[in-house]
């Protein structure tokens, strides 16, 4: 990309430069002076960053075949050949509380307020495959989701809204077929037919295991049900994204960018190998693949991150699993702004964080985006808070001139740097994972989960040093008054929702229920695809506990590694 007696030139100049730099540090030193605040400077994740940056950094690149054109292989610049000047991203708020009834009310506030999509937060007995009359849900329904029991509850969660026309991102993994059987059967429910929704199931279990922990059945039948939606939603339900490969929570868990590229894309790697090892092909499936990416607040690192994904996505799908499909090469992300970067001290500066993620997003090409809210360190948030988040989406969209032009950090010689190395961080990781048989096998024995930890335990430690400055944390604090106004969730939503429950259960047909239930059970032990048992279940109301009840009988549970 560039000549290479203009790079030797450049070298030249920079060694020149930086010894003429290093002199008036002396210098200054001499007189008791310092020239530099910090004596190591390094970006969010903890890689050493330079003063000065040239040609000389990206010099082996090849624009061509490294970079290229938006829109084509390997999709560094956007997977979209126009951007964000075709369509913006798609501003998708994360919520969910309480029961389908007031959830219900705070969706259709946000599509009012100009929400572009609905991004469905459950209860984690929800999460785990509980009802919410089991004494195990005691205290914690409705807490940090919406509780759905059964189809009667997703019918309520979606009342007025089209599901015909809006796409709904569902963040649910171990029960993720029970829950899109759910809405598969609401929407029938209105008309809707499955070759008409669109949206996307969370669906990742794998990080579940390694960072997050809402899991149920253990690998081999979790994968099993995650290459059972493949299967199915290609010849039923093609519009819709079966999975959402997850690398927010090893983020969140503590990662660095390049080990969020790393164990997010070596997930991906695993379910890929699944799908194909049970037959399927490729391209009939990996095109609905999807990512969840995380958005911190190291600005140009972000957006390298997000560059260096697809790239190793493209690659990989093209010359590892022999994609012929363009769209099978596509790295799509939907990104969430760092929860872990949320403050209780001084919350108003968590909107000023939220900014900054919101435009590494963006600058790194986001497919859609959700913007948390200022009160999240604190509680759930309000409806003022949210709104708030979804105007800086807005504002950035509109006014800040950055959705103008394709990728507009293109050719930045520190962009492009850094993009190379984290890519170059990444790929020794998967090799690495490669190595020891897969992502599976690298949380079976406990890889992962330590590598996220070292790194967690390193940002702490810089953090309670004072090396690494956490405004209103360990610097700049003030004086506080407690929080006010902020959601609460009371615990008579638990005791609502278990007799909502139990008058449903009196009023469904029982006979068809158990009769359903036996018929998933015969099923499971066998090697049928077990989505149309589960729809069928759904389309009875079942509840989400009664089927993932049967499973566990058949597949048991997962039980961690006590140490790792």
């Amino acid at each position: 990309m560039f000549d290479k007696a203009k790079i030797e030139e450049i070298k030249k100049g920079v060694a020149d430069y930086n010894s003429k730099w290093e002199a008036a540090k002396a210098k200054a030193a001499e007189k008791g002076r310092k020239l530099e605040r910090s004596e190591r400077f390094v970006t969010g994740s903890g890689a050493e960053v330079k003063q000065l940056y040239t040609p000389a950094d990206i010099a082996e690149l090849d624009y061509s075949t490294d970079i290229g054109n938006p829109g084509e292989f390997p999709f560094v610049r956007n997977v979209q050949a126009n951007g964000y000047r075709g369509r913006l991203w798609t501003m998708r708020q994360y919520a969910g509380f309480s029961t389908a009834e007031e959830s219900n009310k705070r969706y259709r506030y946000l599509i009012e307020s100009g929400s572009t999509g609905l991004s469905c937060a459950f209860d984690l007995p929800t999460q785990i495959g509980y009802d919410s009359d089991d004494p195990i849900s005691e205290g914690e329904v409705g807490k940090v989701g919406v509780a759905i029991d059964s189809l009667a509850d997703m019918e309520i969660l979606f009342e007025g809204i089209d599901l015909g026309k809006v796409s709904t991102s569902m963040t649910i993994n171990a029960p993720a077929s029970v829950l899109l059987a759910f809405y598969i059967a609401a929407a029938e429910k209105k008309g809707v037919s499955p070759e008409q929704l669109t949206g996307t199931i969370q669906n990742d279990i794998l990080k579940e295991y390694a960072a997050r922990g809402t899991y149920i059945f253990p690998p081999a039948p979790s994968m099993r049900l995650i290459t059972d939606i493949f299967g199915f939603c290609a010849e039923n339900v093609p519009q819709w994204n079966t999975i959402s490969i997850s690398g927010y929570h090893i983020r969140e868990a503590g990662s660095t960018a390049a080990q969020e590229v790393a164990f997010t894309l070596a997930d991906g790697i695993a379910y890929v190998q699944a799908a194909i090892d049970t037959g399927l092909d490729v391209d009939a499936f990996a095109g609905r693949l999807s990512f969840f990416f995380n958005a911190h607040n190291d600005l140009l690192e972000e957006a390298a991150k997000f560059r260096a994904a697809r790239r190793i996505w493209a690659r990989t799908m093209k010359d590892r699993f022999k994609a012929k499909s363009e769209r099978s090469m596509m790295f799509r992300v939907h990104t969430q702004t760092g929860g872990s970067t949320l403050t209780a001290q001084q919350p108003d500066n968590n909107i000023i964080r939220v900014t900054i993620q919101t435009l590494a997003a963006i600058l790194g090409g986001t497919n859609s985006l959700h913007t948390n809210s200022k009160d999240e360190a604190l509680a759930l948030p309000t409806e003022d808070s949210v709104r708030v988040a979804l105007r800086t989406q807005q504002i950035v969209a509109f006014e800040s001139g950055v959705a103008e032009t394709v990728d507009p950090l293109a050719g930045s010689y520190y962009v492009e740097s850094l993009t190379n190395q984290i890519e170059a961080e990444a790929l020794e990781y998967i090799a690495k994972i490669d190595e020891m048989g897969g992502a599976d096998v690298a949380v079976e024995q406990g890889y992962i989960q330590r590598e996220i930890q070292d790194s967690a335990y390193e940002y702490q430690k810089q953090v309670e040093s004072g090396e690494r400055i956490v405004v209103g944390v360990n610097k700049f604090q003030i004086k506080e008054a407690p929080p006010e106004g902020l959601l609460k969730i009371d615990l008579s939503v638990g005791v609502n929702q278990a007799k909502k429950l139990k008058e449903m259960k009196e009023g469904r047909d029982n006979n068809a229920v158990q009769a359903k239930l036996e018929a998933l059970r015969e099923a499971a032990k066998g090697s049928a695809n077990l989505m149309p048992y589960i729809l069928d279940a759904s389309r009875v109301y079942c509840t989400e506990g009664e089927i993932c009840n049967v499973l566990r009988a058949e597949f048991g549970e997962y039980t961690p590694l006590q140490s790792i």
